[in-house]
């Protein structure tokens, strides 16, 4: 039996049933939520500078720096 046929039988033997896709579909939004409060999380605690700058309020952390042509007198 080649490989090709083993996967082939592994696949169509474990197919998820229409109350696993529902309830997949239905976690969805939940998972989407969490790795957002992941990636959140991460750019928060290694300081991002690249990222964190683009996060309102938390960019003034951040100071622009100034242009050389429009110097104060």
């Amino acid at each position: 039996m080649s490989l090709k046929n083993k996967l082939t039988g592994l696949w169509s033997k474990h197919k998820p049933t229409e109350n696993q896709k529902a309830l997949a579909l239905a976690f969805m939004p939940s998972a989407a939520t969490f790795g957002l409060a992941a990636a959140l999380a991460v750019v928060y605690y290694t300081d991002w500078k690249v990222i964190a700058g683009w996060i309102p309020l938390y960019n003034t952390k951040f100071p622009k720096p100034e242009d050389p042509k429009k110097k104060k007198k």
